[in-house]
């Protein structure tokens, strides 16, 4: 849980780190220097605390200064449940069958997006994304658009809907695509490559049809060019890719990006994380399911809550931060 409250500093607390948003009202600076606990900054900043909470770790613990303006949040959603999931948790050598190819979601998947979509319209979430980036493959896109999408769609609305109805064999109503924020897919953001056909897509022109106001320009190729029958893709590769990904958004003007993705996709690249964190906290952002995890240019701050099994879905907030410019 993340607990603010208004004082000199807006201080948000989240299990193993501090934030403080100092106040956006430009201070006069001083005509001396300040000791280090002064609040003299003429804009706003982040501070952030590494806190990790062991005691032979207080000694190392330390603080990182970003100007706001520097940084973006990443909410990271896994896609809710596939039907190559439940195939795959009875029998792994599942996931070679063709007849999972580019896998939709599950009537409990459906359920898991219905209820994700309530929480994030509840709590305002919806109404702070400026994008939602979703990995091109069926079951992220269906869950894109079920969490993320406007109401349901109807004859006479002009704008073109989010997903048609029964898209992906879903029995699921048309989604609008009015009031709601642009989704774009991506192919840095893809699931493992190569060998499972569920992780195959389909062509654009396909897609194209089933999800008509998701923006596909970034997508060079019709076909799925990229998936090889024979070769499955190291998890090196993916790591590498996911970080060609993060570099990418940096070069994205919006702040607040929802990402639809893949639970391999997340696990391999946020591992690239943490390198300089205790050995126990880099062992927690390593895992399947992430929650609260903060990442900067230099560090990652972790809350411990594991999320994002089969059963359960959710989103997960990420702040990146780059440090200023000279």
């Amino acid at each position: 849980m993340t607990i603010s409250f208004s004082l000199a500093a807006s201080v948000a607390l989240h299990d193993n780190y501090h934030r403080i948003h100092l106040p956006p009202v430009p201070l006069p600076l001083p005509s001396r220097p300040s000791p280090p606990s002064s609040v003299s900054w003429s804009r706003r900043l982040t501070i952030v605390r590494f806190t990790c909470g062991f005691s032979d770790m207080d000694n190392n613990a330390s603080s990182s200064l970003f100007p706001l303006h520097r940084c973006k949040t990443l909410h990271l959603v896994r896609h809710a449940q596939g039907i190559h999931n439940v195939e795959g948790e009875k029998d792994y050598k599942a996931y070679l069958s063709t007849e999972l190819f580019d896998a939709h979601l599950t009537p409990l998947g459906w359920d898991q997006v219905d209820n994700l979509r309530k929480h994030v319209h509840a709590c305002g979430l919806a109404r702070k994304i400026d994008l939602v980036i979703t990995s091109p493959l069926l079951r992220t896109m269906q869950t894109a658009a079920g969490v993320f999408g406007g109401e349901s769609y109807a004859d006479g609305v002009s704008a073109p809907p989010l997903m048609v109805a029964n898209a992906g064999n879903s029995r699921r109503p048309a989604i609008s695509s009015l009031n709601c924020p642009p989704l774009m897919a991506v192919e840095y953001c893809r699931e493992h490559l190569g060998v499972h056909p569920c992780d195959k897509r389909r062509s654009i022109s396909e897609y194209r049809h089933l999800f008509p106001a998701i923006d596909f320009s970034l997508i060079e190729n019709n076909e799925d060019i990229l998936w090889k029958a024979d070769i499955r893709e190291a998890n090196e590769e993916v790591a590498a890719r996911g970080m060609k990904f993060i570099n990418w958004l940096w070069t994205r003007k919006e702040k607040e990006i929802a990402i639809v993705t893949h639970s391999g996709f997340l696990f391999h690249t946020l591992n690239m994380f943490g390198n300089d964190c205790h050995p126990v906290i880099k062992k927690e952002i390593s895992k399947q399911g992430y929650h609260g995890i903060r990442v900067s240019s230099n560090q990652v701050l972790p809350g411990l809550e594991p999320i994002t099994k089969a059963s359960s879905l959710s989103s997960v907030p990420i702040q990146m931060s780059l440090q200023a410019l000279n």
